[in-house]
């Protein structure tokens, strides 16, 4: 598959329909676009791919930004909103975290700073950039089916673990939505429901407690992201365990557990789609443009991307896009399977 064909026609007609829709409301008052990331976990995209793919479009359009990182500290990313909204912005793009994004949009409308809600919904923003969500959660639901399918289980019968997202960003009940819409169509039931959340050592305790409840009987997880799927299969493997699950984020992580058969698939969000999206959307708001878009996510202007589902075949795809790395991927325990697979 090459490059481009990992970005839908959909998400570029949408991105074209809602810059052409802009009209001019004068000159930006600040060259400055203000950026807040919610965590550096390694297991997530935000310093990996995002930072960079936003910072490369806005400077390149000739603006100065401000990206910084609340490191999963409500108070910090308060902190660090009031010390950018003092030196002034043109443009807020923000990565909700626990509901903090909400007070900064708040005093960003208040002082006429537009705000981008990045990735994750925020009440009160003015635009919203992300992939569909909804679609997101029946690619991870469809995981799931496709691969007790595979295994020979009955769903009707299988034990399953659910789990979701951190309930406070509102993404994740999109996802778990989504997910639900597949497997009850499907005839699933949960054997066992896990406490949301995105953190991957939380999500492993959560699943331990899982796992002894069901006397170790269990068929498949509905994971919620790469990050809580290996942890959860860290706890798997320990048990000389596999289990049907998918995921999302296409992480190298997850990639590696896909290559290896541990995990069904994992759900790939092209960052650098959306980061260009979302920037080119803070270029149009910088230059004194005020874009318009028909479609909206509870009235705010949306910008919903496709995402993909990645089985192992497809692993290479996310290579040869730019969104990983062979060499990342490839190490000694998963040299084998790169090589079946054609990732290099």
């Amino acid at each position: 598959m090459k490059k481009t064909s990992l970005i839908s026609i959909a998400a570029v007609a949408a991105v074209s329909a809602l810059m052409l829709a802009g009209c001019s409301t004068g000159a930006a008052t600040s060259t400055r676009a203000c950026v807040i990331l919610p965590d550096a976990d390694s297991g997530t995209r935000w310093e990996s791919g995002d930072r960079p793919a936003l910072d490369k479009v806005l400077k390149a359009a000739g603006y100065e930004t401000d990206i910084q990182n609340a490191q999963k500290d409500a108070a910090k990313y308060a902190t660090i909103a009031d010390a950018q909204l003092s030196k002034g912005c043109g443009v807020m793009l923000l990565v909700d975290f626990q509901g903090a994004a909400v007070t900064v949009a708040e005093k960003a409308k208040k002082q006429g700073v537009p705000v981008i809600a990045y990735d994750r919904p925020i009440a009160g923003a003015d635009y919203y950039v992300s992939f569909d969500n909804d679609k997101v959660g029946q690619l991870e639901g469809q995981a799931v089916v496709d691969g007790l399918a595979a295994a020979g289980k009955d769903i009707k019968t299988a034990s399953i673990v659910y789990s979701s997202g951190d309930p406070t960003d509102g993404n994740a009940k999109m996802f778990l939505d989504g997910a639900l819409s597949v497997l009850n169509a499907a005839g699933a039931k949960a054997a066992f429901t896990m406490k949301g959340t995105w953190d991957g050592p939380t999500a492993g305790t959560e699943f331990e407690q899982a796992f002894t409840a069901l006397k170790g009987k269990v068929d498949a997880v509905l994971a919620p992201n790469d990050n809580n799927a290996a942890a959860i299969i860290q706890i798997l493997d320990k048990n000389k365990m596999t289990a049907v699950m998918g995921g999302q984020d296409a992480s190298t992580a997850g990639l590696q557990n896909v290559l290896l058969g541990k995990q069904w698939s994992t759900v790939y969000k092209p960052f650098s789609v959306e980061a260009k999206a979302a920037a080119d959307l803070a270029v149009e708001i910088l230059k004194g443009n005020k874009p318009t878009e028909a479609k909206s996510n509870g009235g705010v202007p949306f910008l919903a991307l496709d995402p993909i589902s990645i089985k192992a075949a497809d692993v290479h795809t996310v290579v040869e896009a730019g969104d990983a790395k062979a060499a990342d991927l490839c190490t000694a325990d998963v040299a084998a399977a790169c090589a079946k697979y054609g990732v290099k």
